[in-house]
Formats: structure tokens, C-alpha cells, sequence
């Protein structure tokens, strides 16, 4: 149905910094065959994990959204790490649906704002599916629910990405049944006195990560109109 196909690698548990490198990889490879003008083998990447516990700050955050000391993060087995990614502060781990896309814009539409608008288009499509009203935040990247209202506002997937000629990385962290405990030790995203949620908090019920994994990927195929493609996680790492 679709004329571009993108290769999908399921990595389970990873920690950070292997997925980090694996980005790293497979954006350096579209990037050196878009610069030598050659068609690479595969169009477009997407990889989908859960990390270890760990607090990422984007290059444009401040460590002051850090509330806790290195002590603390070291006692707790928590890594943190300052990445190369646009947005502040956030937190990934277990029941986490963290996704990374390697897409060539140019392949799809070079266009930073419209791919973003895309991923929350996703996700929100994805958390309709299980009856969970979601929406965009005037001015604040990611998808909220009941963000209109101040004091109910509560950020349930953050997205925070990079951009080289045209290629992407970093991505989307979709909070299915992670423990929000981690959130109250930062600012999440440099955004005060706004909340986080995640699924299993709006449905009171654990869901299986699989599941919604799966639906994501058929509003990630059918967003950006791409053919999906399963590969196995042996052959990238």
C-alpha cells in the first residue's frame, strides 16, 4: 500500500547510552548515503524500547530541573546523561514505550514542525484506542491530557528530537505503566507546577506493553505512510 518501508527493531530492555549509539549508527548511515548520493538499503528506522532508570537533559534544559544530587542518583541506580536533543528534562524507564525514529524527512516531508505535530498525532491516536482523551498543549511539545486546565493538566508522553540534513533521532517516551515516583525528582521538561501521567494511572489497570506497542506501530505506519517492517534486534546489535 505504501511506497517507503520503514525497519522496525523491538529491543526490549536496553540501557540508554547502546540505544543512544544505535541511533548514532543508523543516523550516520543515511546521512553518509544521502552525502554521497547513493540510495541506502533501508529507507527509514524505527527503534522501540524501555530503558533502565535514567534522566536525560536536552541541550536546550537546565540542570537546575535536576532536583537531586549525584549522591542520590548513584544510591538509587539511576543514570543521567546530557544528550543532543531539543527539550529540557525527562525521565525513562520500566513501562516505558520509548521510540526512536530515523526518518529522512526528505523522503517523507522536510518539515521539523509537521514531523512533530506527526508523533503526537500517534501517540494521541494510539491512546484513543484505549479511550484515553489526549490532546496538544498551546506552546509545549508532547501530548497532555486535560491540558486547558491548569490545575489538572498532566504531560503522559514527552518528545523531545534531533535533526541532521533531514535525518531525525531521538523521538517519543510514552508512559504506559511507569512508576511516576522517578517524576518527582525533577522538573519534568523544565515545566512547573504541571503533572505526569501514564496509562495504567488513567485506567487504574496495568496494560500490556506489547499491545499498546502494536497499535502504536499501526498509527505510526498509517500517519506516516509508511509500510512496516519487523526486523530482529540480533540484526542490529
Amino acid at each position: 500500500m505504501f511506497t517507503q518501508k520503514v525497519a522496525v527493531y523491538k529491543l526490549g530492555k536496553i540501557a540508554y547510552k547502546d540505544a543512544w549509539a544505535l541511533q548514532e549508527k543508523l543516523l550516520s548511515i543515511l546521512v553518509s548515503a544521502k552525502q554521497n548520493k547513493v540510495n541506502p538499503q533501508i529507507e527509514h528506522y524505527l527503534l522501540l524500547c524501555e530503558h533502565f532508570p535514567v534522566y536525560t537533559l536536552g541541550k536546550s534544559g537546565s540542570e537546575k530541573n535536576l532536583l537531586v544530587t549525584d549522591e542520590f542518583l548513584k544510591e538509587h541506580a539511576i543514570e543521567y546523561y546530557k544528550v543532543n536533543r531539543g527539550g529540557d528534562i525527562t525521565f525513562h524507564g520500566f513501562g516505558q514505550i520509548v521510540g526512536y525514529p530515523i526518518l529522512d524527512l526528505e523522503k517523507i516531508k522536510p518539515d521539523i514542525s509537521y514531523y512533530i505535530r506527526n508523533l503526537e498525532k500517534v501517540i494521541m491516536d494510539t491512546l484513543q484506542e484505549f479511550s484515553i482523551l489526549s490532546e496538544r498543549s498551546p506552546k509545549e511539545t508532547g501530548v497532555w491530557v486535560e491540558p486547558q486546565d491548569i490545575s489538572k493538566a498532566r504531560k503522559i508522553c514527552a518528545i523531545g528530537v534531533r535533526c541532521s540534513r533531514w535525518v531525525t533521532m531521538h523521538g517519543f517516551a510514552l508512559n504506559v505503566n511507569t512508576s511516576l515516583d522517578f517524576f518527582n525528582h525533577i522538573i519534568p521538561c523544565g515545566i512547573e507546577n504541571k503533572k505526569v501521567t501514564s496509562m495504567k494511572n488513567e485506567l487504574h489497570q496495568e496494560l500490556n506493553i506489547e499491545s499498546v506497542q502494536n497499535i502504536l506501530l499501526e498509527n505510526f505506519s498509517k500517519t506516516f505512510q509508511l509500510e512496516i517492517q519487523l526486523e530482529t534486534k540480533e540484526a542490529l546489535l
